[in-house]
């Protein structure tokens, strides 16, 4: 006997009798269906439930093909919330990307116009990008990204789209450099009128714009003429800071008092100085003051040469001193 009819004691052969019933009474309705399954009478029983519960079966396969439908409807939106998130952020990757062309854009035209001038630019020129501005609203100084690394010194000219003057390297550091720029207050630049060639000292005005100072009144100034750099130099072979025919800007207003004998010129910049974004820088114009070493000079060696290739120094010629003319003689014949 099994460990689990020992379980029941005495009770074990009841149970075991009423488990064999059970089995044959299951077995026999099983054989009897079986039996009369094939009879007319069940298949019309069978057809009569299945009639019967026709409408029970069609609402229970509605309701699965309901369920089914609400199931790929919640699949369906998920995978377009995912779709439409990924939609949003390549939309958002792609509006910051056309921004930064955008911002980009006055910066590329800048250096397009840089690069075209470049080759027939009478001189040598390094290229640099705008990396900083001085926000106050007296001084007009920006910071560029190049230094005495890349070839550059205190005193370079820097110039932007056209070749128009932009200002004057006047701090560097190894990597980086300050410009004032010529509409900054303390910006000096000698001016010439391109159609009559009067000069006048341009300089920044606190508004942005440039004003020419001292220009003779005699000088006709009309609306409209452009002023250039006049690369004045002067004795002892001191040239001008800027070299000559950069352009500065165009005349719109000039003033002038009857009884002076000077009159003054605004002028527009040729560039947009507060939008600079990339800028050219000269590398081998040599303005302002020269060395000590190659100024005139008046040494010279025991033996009246220069001393090594010094110039002289310009001195006018002596004057010559007047002499005594000579009286002369009586002749002989006058002679009593």
């Amino acid at each position: 006997m099994s460990g689990r009819l020992l379980g029941y004691g005495h009770r074990a052969p009841r149970v075991v009798r009423r488990r064999l019933v059970a089995y044959g009474v299951l077995l026999a309705i099983s054989v009897g269906l079986m039996a009369t399954s094939s009879t007319s009478v069940a298949l019309e029983l069978q057809r009569g439930l299945a009639f019967a519960l026709a409408p029970a079966q069609d609402a229970v396969n509605g309701i699965g093909v309901q369920v089914r439908s609400i199931v790929g409807a919640i699949a369906e939106i998920d995978q377009l919330r995912r779709d439409n998130g990924t939609l949003l952020a390549d939309n958002q990757r792609l509006t910051a990307e056309n921004l930064r062309l955008q911002a980009l854009a006055p910066e590329n035209e800048q250096l397009a116009s840089l690069l075209q001038i470049r080759d027939s630019f009478q001189y040598a020129t390094v290229a640099a990008r705008v990396i900083g501005r001085d926000v106050a609203d007296v001084n007009r100084i920006v910071t560029i990204d190049r230094g005495t690394a890349d070839g550059l010194a205190v005193g370079e000219v820097v110039v932007g789209q056209g070749g128009a003057l932009a200002g004057r390297i006047t701090q560097i550091g190894a990597h980086a450099a300050q410009v004032v720029l010529i509409s900054d207050p303390s910006s000096t630049v000698v001016g010439e009128v391109v159609s009559n060639r009067a000069t006048g000292e341009v300089v920044g005005d606190i508004g942005g714009q440039l004003v020419m100072n001292n220009v003779d009144a005699t000088e006709r100034i009309t609306i409209g003429d452009e002023v250039v750099t006049a690369g004045i130099t002067l004795s002892n072979g001191i040239r001008s800071p800027y070299p000559k025919g950069l352009v500065i800007g165009q005349i719109v207003d000039a003033t002038r008092d009857p009884n002076a004998v000077i009159q003054t010129a605004y002028l527009d910049p040729a560039l947009d100085l507060d939008r600079l974004e990339v800028v050219l820088v000269i590398t081998d114009y040599q303005g302002g003051i020269p060395d000590i070493t190659q100024l005139p000079t008046e040494q010279v060696n025991p033996d009246g040469t220069l001393p090594g290739s010094e110039l002289p120094f310009a001195t006018p010629p002596p004057t010559p001193r007047p002499t005594k003319r000579p009286i002369p003689s009586p002749s002989p014949s006058l002679v009593p």
